[in-house]
């Protein structure tokens, strides 16, 4: 990264990016989530610290693990899913992009990594180009 960000302005950055994430560090550990009121996949506060395994269905687990098994060997440095997911009350169903990323130093050794969940289904909408800031 070039530059600097304090705190408080790295705190303001992970709550306004237009996605939510969640971090696991080298031991499997949840260490944090943004957008924790706003989530697609709410987690209780209590799984921080605990073992990621806490936070998925266990349906989908074993992808999960094979996945993070894959990034701690240097087999595979990223992973995307596409689900159609019920939104609020109506039956409208959004497309959910879900997207894992190893976090690596710079040396390469893995340090944990990183769930990013975004609602794409007005992204996939838009069509033609819009140049000036409009409505």
């Amino acid at each position: 990264m070039i530059g600097e960000l304090s705190l408080e302005m790295i705190a303001a950055l992970l709550e306004t990016i237009p996605f939510e994430f969640s971090v696991i560090d080298s031991d499997d550990k949840v260490l944090a989530w943004n957008k924790h009121d706003t989530r697609l996949f709410k987690r209780p506060k209590g799984v921080i610290g605990k073992d990621v395994r806490n936070c998925h269905p266990k349906k989908s687990f074993h992808l999960i693990e094979k996945i993070v098994e894959e990034m701690k060997n240097n087999v595979r440095d990223k992973a995307r899913f596409r689900i159609d997911m019920k939104s609020g009350d109506n039956e409208k169903r959004n497309k959910i992009l879900i997207e894992y990323y190893a976090l690596r130093n710079n040396e390469g050794k893995y340090l944990g990594c990183m769930e990013v969940t975004r609602d794409i289904t007005e992204i996939q909408g838009i069509k033609g180009e819009r140049r000036l800031l409009g409505e």
